[in-house]
């Protein structure tokens, strides 16, 4: 998770009264939303794809020869389903997006045996990243090429025999969304572990940055070459402000602002990359996901967001709050007034501040909200 430094969007408000009116005012938003989507009597689209990591991992790493698992309580002790390997206590952002789409939350693709996956597929594995390197000392992950070549697989040997013809089939992938949280790993487990990769030795941090921006562009090219026409992709997160590092850090105030600035090179460049996918890729839409300034502003003024403690993990952690859930500690009695599940991702309640506000507004998400991508 990280998010860029430079939050001009980052708005402070020291009214309790006003704080408490906006949380009010995103959960009736919430709620609308739910409450559209189930009434409506078909999905807005037909299929939900997402890429990633741990922030989005619905369970593959539970079938992976990896020590980045969360298969295990109190991961999923808020979600419906248990334990499901996914890091936190309940629902990722593509899971909001799902129900905000009328769709079920895309089964991990490691999983999948049945014909449900016509609605989508979760490709995402913990501690992976967009750089085939990036991870693998904690044991076998799917990078994104991973990722995108199983994505080929689905759509070459197996999703077509789903419909009657190939038009149906590429109306079907045309109008699906493909989501992407992606890229923090590539910091937090390669270019700021010196020890295990060169990278931080090999380029500044501009030009690292860079490297990973043409990376991704060429894994969302290939999956458009394939069908895909319409992509959400998220920012890096202010990963300068997550436990397992400011905690960590010697750092003034409640993030460590180096840190955010390393990644905001990657989220700079990232804007006009897809604006230019959008422009030179016919019938495309390339959707940001501006999650680094909402993120960033939710952890410093959460009250704004009806979070009372944005800076210490519900669970209890190895290493005093910076690591991953001790298994089978009872966590905290709230954990929709945290930010933080644990030392690295976000709970339930803050997966849906950022899915929530993607899907509405064009201010977080552009430049269409995912609300007005499905209806392009």
């Amino acid at each position: 998770m990280s998010r860029s430094i430079a939050w001009s969007g980052t708005m402070r408000n020291h009214s309790p009264m006003v704080s408490a009116f906006s949380a009010f005012l995103l959960a009736v938003m919430r709620l609308q939303m739910r409450v559209a989507c189930s009434s409506s009597s078909s999905p807005l689209a037909p299929a939900l794809y997402a890429f990633g990591d741990s922030l989005v991992d619905s369970g593959n790493n539970n079938l992976l020869p990896t020590l980045a698992k969360a298969d295990y309580l109190p991961y999923g002790n808020n979600f419906m389903g248990g334990v499901t390997g996914r890091f936190t206590n309940g629902r990722t952002i593509p899971d909001f997006l799902a129900e905000f789409l009328g769709l079920p939350y895309p089964p991990p693709y490691l999983s999948f045996r049945t014909s449900a996956a016509i609605t989508g597929l979760n490709f995402a594995s913990g501690a992976c990243g967009i750089l085939p390197e990036t991870g693998n000392y904690l044991g076998k992950c799917l990078n994104l090429g991973d990722q995108v070549r199983l994505f080929e697989s689905a759509a070459v040997d197996d999703l077509p025999r789903l419909f009657k013809s190939s038009d149906e089939f590429s109306g079907y992938l045309d109008k699906s969304i493909f989501a992407f949280l992606i890229g923090s790993n590539d910091y937090i487990s390669n270019y700021l572990n010196p020890t295990l990769y060169s990278t931080s030795k090999t380029y500044e941090p501009r030009p690292f940055a860079k490297l990973l921006v043409a990376a991704l562009s060429q894994h969302l090219e290939r999956l458009y070459n394939m069908g895909a026409k319409k992509f959400v992709v998220f920012q890096i997160g202010p990963i300068g402000c997550i436990p397992t590092i400011a905690k960590k850090s010697n750092h003034d105030g409640v993030c460590d602002g180096g840190l955010n600035l390393l990644v905001s090179y990657f989220n700079q460049m990232l804007q006009p990359m897809l604006q230019n996918m959008t422009s030179s890729l016919s019938g495309s839409m390339f959707v940001l996901g501006q999650a680094n300034s909402l993120g960033y502003d939710a952890i410093i003024n959460p009250s704004k967001y009806g979070l009372t403690d944005s800076r210490n993990p519900c669970c209890t952690t190895w290493r005093n709050g910076t690591l991953s859930c001790v298994p089978f500690r009872t966590p905290c009695p709230i954990a929709d007034k945290h930010f933080f599940w644990d030392g690295y991702h976000p709970t339930d309640e803050a997966s849906s501040i950022i899915a929530s506000r993607c899907f509405n507004d064009t201010k977080v998400c552009s430049p269409v909200s995912i609300q007005d991508l499905v209806r392009i």
